[in-house]
């Protein structure tokens, strides 16, 4: 009897702690959640997209990476009562561009004109290591149906957008703010009026380091394989594609090899060929290259230099000038 009792007990033990875990886990997972969406908030357009454009369709869109997400402006379209929309975000490859589509191509006019950038690491990877790359994934399990993630994980998915608290990191210690850590997070770094030559040389190079070194492809068949898929996208649902390269700063470009250049080029030249889809290359525009005071940094524009490239887009591109007409 004395037995029964002790099985009994451990029986209740067994089952009484792990359930108390569970349940502690649960309560910290409501308020995390809240925590866990701050780091997705450049994504909240997407969560928004519905109500934003109301009953309107989207008549012109970008997707692509940050060449996409900071590069375009389209006050002076909007002006014009236009709809607009930028699905761009940092390091966001066609695969991903792809799958925006295929969820919120919904919200497309038809005749929709959608600017795809094609950067000098577009056929390859912006991310510099798995880590990184995993990072970025994890960001599409929050606006993304499981049938359109590529390379879905049902395990990912749970811990990314039902238990997030399960893979919070050092996150979970925002759950306890009044704590006196010494943590301390470096704020990115505003555009700036004054320009420092040499400083922006140096990042130039940092840029050119992060799309360049260590790479054994610049040119994967399975990205090249991704853009013609977007574009049998846009055919397939009366979108029109235009392939863009944005302008670069001649820090920038100036360490780029003539060989890649060429091979680049000739990537171009056979998408074109393949799809006559249009291509606009202002890497190398006078008007923007060496004048540093429409930059950012070495590669994106900034909110002068966006808004003087779309006035230069409304004039160069025959597509959006037959969509404003």
């Amino acid at each position: 009897m004395h037995g029964n009792r002790k099985i009994l007990q451990f029986v209740i033990k067994c089952i009484a702690i792990p359930a108390a875990a569970v349940f502690l886990l649960y309560l910290l997972n409501v308020p995390y959640r809240k925590i866990d969406d701050e780091k997705y908030m450049d994504f909240w357009n997407l969560r928004m997209l519905g109500n934003q454009i109301q009953l309107k369709q989207i008549d012109f869109a970008n997707v692509g990476s940050s060449h996409g997400a900071y590069n375009f402006d389209y006050t002076v379209i909007e002006e014009r009562d236009k709809t607009c929309f930028n699905f761009g975000h940092a390091s966001q490859t066609y695969a991903y561009d792809l799958a925006l589509l295929k969820e919120y191509g919904e919200y497309l006019d038809e005749g929709c004109l959608l600017f795809i950038p094609v950067s000098y690491f577009s056929f390859n990877n912006e991310t510099v290591d798995e880590t990184e790359a995993e990072a970025l994934s994890v960001k599409y399990y929050h606006f993304l149906s499981p049938q359109n993630i590529p390379d879905y994980d049902l395990y990912k998915d749970i811990v990314t957008t039902r238990l997030p608290i399960l893979s919070a990191g050092a996150d979970i210690l925002k759950l306890f703010p009044n704590w006196n850590l010494s943590l301390k997070v470096q704020a990115a770094e505003g555009e700036d009026s004054g320009i420092n030559v040499e400083e922006f040389a140096s990042r130039a190079m940092q840029r050119y380091d992060r799309h360049f070194n260590n790479k054994d492809n610049y040119f994967l068949p399975e990205r090249i394989e991704e853009l013609y898929d977007i574009l049998a996208y846009c055919e397939a649902h009366e979108i029109t594609p235009v392939l863009i390269t944005t302008p670069f700063s001649q820090y920038y470009t100036d360490l780029v090899s003539d060989e890649f250049l060429q091979e680049f080029q000739g990537v171009i030249e056979q998408i074109v060929n393949d799809t006559n889809v249009s291509y606009y290359d202002y890497s190398h525009d006078e008007r923007f290259q060496s004048n540093l005071a429409y930059f950012s940094d070495a590669d994106h524009l900034n909110e002068e230099g966006r808004s003087y490239f779309m006035e230069v887009l409304m004039e160069d591109v025959t597509e959006l000038q037959e969509a404003l007409d």
